[in-house]
C-alpha cells in the first residue's frame, strides 16, 4: 500500500473496536469417547438405511489352500468348466487386501452392484491367502476369505464362483459370473431371433 492508501484505510478504520471473544472450556475426552464415537457412528449409518444384505456373523476362517466354488441352478455346466478354467476374461477386479470385515463387505456388496449395473459379466476378486503374513494377518486374510465365500453365496447376481488360475491369484483369488443385465438379456434374444 501506498501512503495514500494507508491513511484511508486508518480513517475508515478509526472507529472500529475489536470484539470481545469469550474464553474457550477444554472438554476433557471420556476414556469411553472412541466407543461412543463408533457407536454413534454405527447408528448413523443404520439410519441410512443399510442396503447391504450381507452378514457378517458366523464366519469361519478358512484354510488358504480351500478351494472356493459355487454355482447356482441354471448354470450350465460348460459355462462353470469355462469359469473353472479362467477361459472368460475379467472386466474388472477387486483387492479386498489388508481391508477389515466390514470395510470388505461393502467394497464387495458396491462393487457387484456397479459391475452388474455396467453389464459386466465375469470379474476377479482378490481376497488373499494370508499364507506369508503374520499370525493376526494371517487370521484375518482366511477370515476375510471366508467371508467371500458366504457373502458371494448372498448376492442375487453371482451366478456362480470359482476359485481363480495361479496366473490371477490361485486360491487367493475367485472369478465371479454375474447375471446378465437385461440390456445384455435382450440383444440375446434379437440376435438369436435373427
Amino acid at each position: 500500500m501506498n501512503d495514500d492508501e494507508e491513511f484511508l484505510f486508518q480513517q475508515e478504520m478509526a472507529g472500529v473496536k475489536p470484539l470481545k471473544t469469550e474464553s474457550r472450556v477444554q472438554r476433557r475426552r471420556e476414556s469411553g469417547s472412541e466407543e461412543s464415537l463408533r457407536q454413534r457412528r454405527a447408528a448413523a449409518v443404520a439410519e441410512e438405511g443399510d442396503k447391504n444384505p450381507l452378514s457378517d456373523e458366523g464366519i469361519e476362517p478358512l484354510d488358504p489352500w480351500y478351494i472356493l466354488d459355487f454355482k447356482r441352478p441354471g448354470v450350465q455346466n460348460g459355462v462353470f468348466r469355462k469359469l473353472k478354467q479362467g477361459r472368460y476374461e475379467s472386466e474388472a477386479r477387486l483387492n479386498l487386501h489388508r481391508m477389515g470385515v466390514q470395510r470388505a463387505r461393502r467394497e464387495l456388496f458396491e462393487f457387484v452392484q456397479q459391475a452388474q449395473s455396467l453389464g459386466l459379466r465375469t470379474v476377479l476378486v482378490i481376497h488373499g491367502k494370508g499364507e506369508n503374513s503374520g499370525a493376526r494377518e494371517r487370521e484375518q486374510a482366511s477370515i476375510i476369505k471366508g467371508c467371500v465365500d458366504k457373502w458371494l453365496r448372498e448376492l442375487e447376481a453371482v451366478q456362480a464362483f470359482h476359485s481363480a488360475r495361479s496366473q490371477h491369484g490361485g486360491t487367493g483369488a475367485v472369478y465371479v459370473l454375474l447375471r446378465k443385465s437385461e440390456p445384455a438379456k435382450q440383444a440375446n434374444r434379437e440376435r438369436f431371433r435373427e
